[in-house]
């Protein structure tokens, strides 16, 4: 079984993200002068507020009374207010659970009702209206996300997955990406995937089985194969990931890396943790730079490819310090389907990176090939 990861360290003294840190700061010297304080209700926390020094200090999406906000801006602190009326936080402080983007799936409205979907409706109204505040909104939001995503990995051994969106469920290549998942957990890996459906769900299904016996995985697999896809239903697709997290409440931890700008694209609901991005680049950066301990691509089309040499030009240049492992999986699709495996081979000759790479037939050979890149 897995091994835990070593605890998070400690946020920087300088952030403030739940009130228990809030109150904790007041008796600091200068109190909350010069603080940082991050989406945090601080409506209760009025006569603190009107008590304490806040010069300097930032206040991101902190509710307040009148009388609270007209004294720290007194003060000379930078308040940016709560936005009414949009269907997401730009300055949330933590990652996304998979109940928060999916509530209200399971009622009438279905996949259309939930945070995830509205959302999504509001990043294509606003990036189609060209409107700078929603830019700006959007970009706030990122950078929190971004910021949520390091705390919460920091300390862990994180592998990647990558691969295609359209692996249906049900499925022989849908089974194997979720025994990788699970095999890359048990082994005390921190899975991360692109956070979509497809070999994307299948191996945080795969992470989110790994503490309770086989037979666990196969139940799943039995009961998401009678909505095999996304389409046409991603309520229907979504509630029987639902109704497996129902049977198996508790599963292991992984993490999704998603994107708003592929609206196709829903997030699974198997990651357990979810860092949902507006900009795909930064999405697609976000993920492969913090697969630190390797990333397996498994069979994909043009998402993977570009997802295989954007690791490789890291690895080749050596801009990130010593190249992450990479094993792809399935030699006739990456030889003949769609050869990349020939250029990546021929870009790492002569590279340290080339001790680093590996082309396997099948995904269950994949943890033993990333285990001996890493040994080696």
């Amino acid at each position: 079984m897995a091994t835990p990861p070593p605890p998070r360290p400690r946020r920087s003294g300088r952030e403030i993200q739940t009130l228990d840190e809030f109150d904790a700061s007041l008796a600091r010297p200068g109190g909350l002068a010069g603080l940082r304080v991050q989406s945090v209700d601080l409506t209760d926390r009025t006569f603190a507020l009107l008590a304490s020094s806040t010069a300097a200090t930032v206040f991101l999406g902190c509710p307040m009374e009148p009388e609270a906000a007209a004294k720290v801006r007194a003060d000379g602190a930078l308040v940016f207010p709560p936005v009414p009326d949009l269907p997401f936080d730009p300055y949330r402080n933590r990652l996304y659970t998979p109940d928060e983007l999916y509530e209200g799936v399971t009622g009438p409205g279905g996949y259309e009702a939930t945070p995830d979907a509205r959302s999504h409706a509001w990043f294509g109204v606003t990036r189609a209206d060209g409107d700078v505040f929603s830019s700006m909104l959007r970009a706030l939001h990122d950078d929190a996300v971004g910021d949520a995503l390091d705390e919460h990995l920091a300390g862990h051994r994180v592998v990647g997955v990558m691969g295609g969106h359209a692996m249906a469920r049900g499925t022989e290549a849908y089974a194997g990406a979720a025994r990788l998942g699970r095999s890359l957990a048990r082994a005390g890996y921190t899975v991360a995937t692109g956070g979509g459906p497809g070999a994307m769900e299948a191996a945080n299904l795969g992470a989110y089985t790994a503490p309770f016996d086989d037979p666990a995985l196969d139940g799943a697999l039995a009961l998401l194969a009678k909505a095999p896809s996304f389409t046409p239903s991603v309520t229907e697709w979504a509630r029987a990931a639902f109704a497996v997290r129902a049977r198996l409440p508790g599963g292991g931890d992984s993490i999704g890396i998603p994107t708003w700008f592929y609206g196709h694209e829903p997030p699974n609901a198997f990651a357990r943790h979810i860092a949902k991005y507006f900009a795909n680049a930064l999405r697609e950066e976000g993920l492969l730079a913090r697969s630190t301990a390797g990333v397996v691509f498994l069979p994909g089309a043009a998402g993977t490819v570009q997802e295989i040499f954007d690791t490789t030009t890291p690895n080749y240049y050596g801009s990130r310090g010593a190249p992450a492992p990479m094993v792809l999986v399935d030699r006739a699709h990456w030889t003949v389907r769609l050869p990349a495996w020939p250029l990546l081979e021929t870009l790492a000759s002569g590279r340290p990176m080339a001790a680093g790479i590996a082309l396997v037939d099948s995904v269950d050979e994949a943890p033993a090939a990333l285990a001996r890149l890493a040994a080696a």
